[in-house]
């Protein structure tokens, strides 16, 4: 199981980014998937998450800002960040599949190896 994370990069704040996390050798589409993200000296922390459903998590800090969202068809779950803020400046990690408390790292079976989004201010 492989869960690739792409598209991060550098924006200016209030730029936009979109995140891909590809997932292969399993199927997904009945798991929820979750985003995380790492600053430097910080612990991981919970960004969003979507059900096999279509529910979604959001931390209070992005609510508004970014939107997480799924393609069953090509096992792919996307996180739309718009307004970014230079305290956005971390690396982000997909995770999946995702059961229970879907705000704990603990949830999650699988992580992608990190993509890194830096926002200048």
């Amino acid at each position: 199981v492989q869960l690739q994370a792409f598209g991060g990069g550098l924006v200016q704040a209030g730029g936009s980014l979109r995140l891909s996390c590809a997932a292969s050798g399993r199927t997904f589409s009945r798991y929820a998937m979750g985003w995380f993200r790492q600053a430097p000296g910080k612990e991981r922390e919970f960004v969003s998450a979507i059900t096999w459903r279509g529910n979604t998590y959001y931390a209070d800090f992005v609510k508004g800002r970014f939107t997480i969202s799924r393609d069953n068809a090509k096992n792919t779950v996307y996180l739309q960040m718009s307004s970014l803020k230079p305290e956005d400046t971390a690396v982000y990690y997909c995770a999946g599949p995702g059961a229970g408390n879907y705000y704990s790292q603990y949830a999650y079976d699988y992580w992608g190896q990190g993509t890194q989004v830096t926002v200048s201010s």
